[in-house]
C-alpha cells in the first residue's frame, strides 16, 4: 500500500468515525475531537479492511492522516515507543506519567486534559502492547527501559514524575536511579499505588484477608438474592489479595500476557527507602489495598504526604479524574518553579 493509497484508504473511515466532511492530511486526531473510543473503531476498521491488527495507542505515535498513512506502508509491525505525548506545553521540563497492571496511556485520557500545566506530558507506555516486544517481568527492567527513553528526551533534570497504581512502583524506582545518578527529582507523586501484599505487615495482610473474605460472602449472598455480581468482584474471587490488574479502564484491551508478566513484576519488587518526598494521592473509597498508605509507605520515604480524593481505585482515574487532575496540577505547579528556579 502506497502512502497516497493509504490515506485514500484512511480518508473515509476517519471521516466517518469523527463525522467530519472534510479532513487535512496534516489535522492532529485529537484536535478534531478524536478520543479513545474513536481510536478503537478507527483501527478496528482498519483490522477490518485491509487485515492489520494494530494497537489503537499508534494514534499517539502518528495522529494524523499522513503520518498513519506512512506507518501503513510500513511492511512490519509498527512499534509503540516508550514514550507517547499525551498533551503538549511549551515549557520545560516535560512530565512523565506511568500507567498500572491492565491499563496504558489510554487511561489517562481524560485525566491529562484536565490537568492544568504549561508542561508537555509524556505517557510511560509498558512495552508489550504492540506485540512486536516481549513485556518485562521486573519493575526494575520496566524503569531503566523508561529512564532511558527520558533521559534520551530530557538529559537533565529537574525531573517531574507521576505514577498510578503500578506504575507508581516503576516511576519510584526511576526517581530511586535518577538520585543514585547524581539527577534531581522536583516531584515524585503516587497515585494509589502499593507494593504487593506479599511486601507489607502481617497486620496489613491480616486487614487485607479480612476484607477480601467480607467482600466475597457479600457477594456470594448478593449472587443468592439473583443479583448480578460485578465483573470486579467476579475477577477478585478467582484472584484473591490481587489489586490493580482488574481495574484498568474499559478502553484498555491489554493482552493477557501483558498482564500477567506485570503482575509478577509487581510480586517481585520489594521497594526500598527514598530519601526525598513522595506525594501520595490516596481513593477515598478503599478496596483492595491498605486504609492507610502512611503506615505502608511512611518508613520507605524521608517525607511522605497524603491527599484523598472521591472514589476508588479505579473512579480516581474514570471518573472523578477532575479532582486528580486538581492536586496534580498543584502539585505540579509548585515542583515546576522549583524546576524553574534550579534550571535558572
Amino acid at each position: 500500500m502506497t502512502q497516497g493509497s493509504a490515506v485514500e484508504f484512511l480518508l473515509p473511515i476517519w471521516q466517518r468515525v469523527l463525522q467530519r466532511p472534510s479532513i487535512d492530511v496534516n489535522e492532529n486526531f485529537f484536535d478534531l475531537g478524536g478520543n479513545p473510543s474513536s481510536a478503537e473503531r478507527i483501527f478496528a476498521e482498519i483490522a477490518g479492511e485491509c487485515g492489520r491488527d494494530l494497537t489503537p495507542l499508534l494514534i499517539y505515535r502518528a495522529p494524523t492522516l499522513s503520518t498513519l498513512a506512512a506507518l501503513l506502508e510500513q511492511p512490519d509491525p509498527p512499534s509503540v515507543p516508550p514514550l507517547l505525548l499525551l498533551k503538549a506545553g511549551p515549557d520545560s521540563p516535560p512530565i512523565f506519567i506511568a500507567h498500572g497492571i491492565g491499563g496504558t496511556v489510554f487511561g489517562f485520557f481524560h485525566l491529562v486534559n484536565k490537568i492544568e500545566t504549561s508542561h508537555s506530558i509524556y505517557g510511560m507506555q509498558a512495552r508489550g502492547i504492540d506485540g512486536v516486544n516481549k513485556p518485562f517481568t521486573t519493575i526494575e527492567a520496566m524503569a531503566q527501559f523508561h529512564l532511558d527513553a527520558i533521559k534520551e528526551l530530557q538529559p537533565a533534570g529537574p525531573y517531574m514524575l507521576i505514577g498510578y497504581s503500578l506504575g507508581g512502583l516503576v516511576a519510584l524506582e526511576i526517581a530511586q536511579r535518577l538520585l543514585a545518578g547524581g539527577g534531581k527529582v522536583a516531584l515524585l507523586a503516587l497515585a494509589d499505588s502499593y507494593p504487593h501484599k506479599n511486601h507489607l505487615s502481617a497486620r496489613q495482610r491480616r486487614h487485607l484477608s479480612l476484607r477480601a473474605t467480607k467482600r466475597r460472602v457479600g457477594s456470594l449472598m448478593k449472587s443468592a438474592q439473583g443479583k448480578t455480581r460485578t465483573r470486579a468482584a467476579s475477577d477478585h474471587d478467582r484472584n484473591p489479595g490481587h489489586g490493580s490488574r482488574h481495574f484498568a479502564p474499559p478502553t484498555d484491551g491489554v493482552p493477557q500476557w501483558m498482564e500477567d508478566a506485570a503482575d509478577v513484576a509487581w510480586e517481585r519488587y520489594d521497594p526500598q527507602f527514598y530519601p526525598g518526598t513522595i506525594k501520595f494521592v490516596k481513593a477515598q473509597i478503599s478496596t483492595y489495598f491498605p486504609d492507610d498508605p502512611v503506615a505502608v509507605w511512611s518508613h520507605l520515604a524521608a517525607d511522605f504526604e497524603v491527599e484523598t480524593v472521591p472514589g476508588d481505585h479505579v473512579g480516581m482515574i474514570a471518573v472523578h479524574f477532575e479532582s486528580l487532575a486538581t492536586v496534580l496540577s498543584r502539585y505540579l505547579k509548585e515542583a515546576s518553579e522549583t524546576a524553574l528556579d534550579e534550571m535558572a
